[in-house]
């Protein structure tokens, strides 16, 4: 995605190379400092940007023990942090999509709506994201406009930024105390305070590296904010850590190939953040260290389409788009090669797979008192999948692609779906209990708050396939708050 971005770096050749070969000496144990990450430092400490970034800050690992030992204490059934001032997609660092507290009405209607994406780009649309208080809603565009309502949906503020000169937000807001941290498709980050709309800083594309384009939603751990970032000749991606005080990079690795879209997702008891990428490579860090653990390819050589991509150091087809949660010291893990993988997080061994009718991109959703993992397919259909087994519990047809987030609760699973509509499955069968028809492609992740859910859609275009025609936006694509229809 983001092929019509501007070039990363003309030297595309060397490049690939550096990066094969520092690849290498990583897999033999050897110190790994490629060119691509030279030239990404350089440029940091040549400028200034809006961030106060003038040369590589000083890392100080951050502190996990906190969230592990709230893990513990939950025996692992919530999703950490569960809001003590933290807000962050997916509910978390494992990102478990799991809100065991909330409950599904019986019947919804819409209360409110609003438009908010307008661009034709088909990647998955951000999820509305809740304050920790709930007062407040963040709601990011495809336009480049954060907005922020009430929940009974009055404007609070409406924030213009320069992502709009791009492909605008599809990541989702990290909500710390006061203030939200989000990339754009500009290939910056933004930290925007809450109650006012104001921006309180904001990196340079040269920050990072000269990144095109910032996909993935950021995870937050003791002061420090994870995200990867997207680049251009070669195709490839960085892993991020960065100051959450100050916007300023403390650490990368830019061994990842192929524009990466999925978002860390981090498990401070067994000690790992994992990834993925348009590679089809699964990528793991011992965290807090961030020392690479191990790599995982799925669909064989690089999937079933055989595009080479990068000077051929992969090839299209097995790609990773969706989040991967970590649960029970796995990793869970849908690729384009129309599979669904559980990896041991200790080594990345293979423990099971299970085959769908097409490529897997969702988010899948994980309900860890159950353990069951949900995960939705082009294919039409969502599939619960006991984790431990891989053994398919049910599946359901939604009527079209499901590429955007699953959302679990203690009795129903949230699904959008490409056929327009908004659907709520019985979390034990699969039945529909009911379904809200949209304009668009349904593509956010739905999130249920008290007694409302918030969700978003791409918006309604005409001859969006056909190169013969223009592409028209009929309707724009809004986001909408459903409540109980009593």
């Amino acid at each position: 995605m983001s092929e019509h971005a501007a070039p990363r770096d003309g030297d595309a050749d060397q490049d690939a190379a550096d990066a094969a070969s520092d690849r290498d000496r990583s897999e033999a144990g050897g110190t790994r400092v490629s060119r691509r990450t030279l030239l990404g430092t350089a440029a940091t400490a040549g400028a200034v940007g809006l961030a106060g970034c003038t040369a590589r800050q000083y890392r100080s690992p951050p502190d996990c023990g906190a969230v592990a030992s709230a893990a513990d204490a939950a025996d692992g059934y919530v999703p950490l942090p569960a809001d003590d001032g933290q807000s962050m997609f997916r509910r978390g660092l494992r990102r478990y999509g799991y809100y065991p507290d909330a409950t599904v009405p019986e019947a919804v209607r819409k209360a409110w709506s609003f438009p908010v994406n307008r661009i034709g780009h088909t990647a998955a649309k951000s999820t509305p994201r809740p304050t920790p208080d709930g007062e407040t809603v963040l709601v990011a565009g495809d336009t480049g406009t954060i907005h922020a309502v009430a929940p009974t949906g009055e404007r609070r503020w409406t924030l213009e930024t320069g992502a709009g000169r791009s492909l605008g937000f599809h990541g989702t807001p990290a909500i710390v105390g006061d203030t939200a941290y989000i990339g754009g498709y500009d290939g910056e980050l933004y930290a925007v305070d809450v109650p006012t709309g104001d921006i309180v800083w904001h990196t340079r594309t040269r920050d990072f590296g000269d990144a095109i384009a910032i996909g993935s939603s950021p995870a937050y751990v003791d002061g420090s904010l994870y995200l990867l970032t997207e680049h251009k000749n070669p195709a490839s991606g960085a892993l991020w850590e960065v100051d959450a005080a100050t916007g300023n990079p403390t650490w990368s690795d830019d061994r990842l190939w192929g524009m990466p879209h999925p978002s860390p997702a981090i498990d401070c008891e067994a000690g790992r953040l994992v990834t993925g990428s348009n590679d089809g490579v699964v990528y793991c860090w011992e965290f807090p260290s961030l020392e690479f653990a191990w790599s995982f390819q799925t669909g064989g050589e690089g999937g079933p389409d055989g595009k080479p991509m990068a000077g051929g150091r992969f090839d299209l087809g097995a790609q990773i788009k969706g989040t991967i949660p970590v649960y029970d010291g796995a990793a869970f893990v849908g690729s384009w090669d129309g599979r669904f993988y559980r990896l041991d997080l200790a080594d990345g061994s293979e423990e099971w797979s299970f085959q769908t009718g097409d490529i897997v991109m969702s988010n899948p959703a994980i309900d860890p008192k159950q353990g069951i993992v949900y995960v939705g397919s082009d294919d039409h259909h969502v599939y619960a999948l006991d984790t431990e087994t891989g053994d398919e519990l049910w599946s359901a047809d939604v009527g079209g692609r499901v590429i955007g987030s699953i959302t679990a609760t203690a009795e129903t699973i949230l699904v959008g779906s490409y056929d327009t509509h908004l659907y709520a499955l019985d979390r034990e069968t699969g039945d529909r209990r009911w379904r809200v028809e949209n304009r668009g492609h349904v593509t956010s992740g739905p999130i249920p708050r008290g007694d409302r859910i918030y969700y978003a859609e791409r918006g309604d275009f005409s001859n969006y396939y056909d190169e013969d025609e223009e592409t028209v936006l009929e309707e724009p694509g809004h986001a909408y708050c459903l409540v109980p229809d009593d």
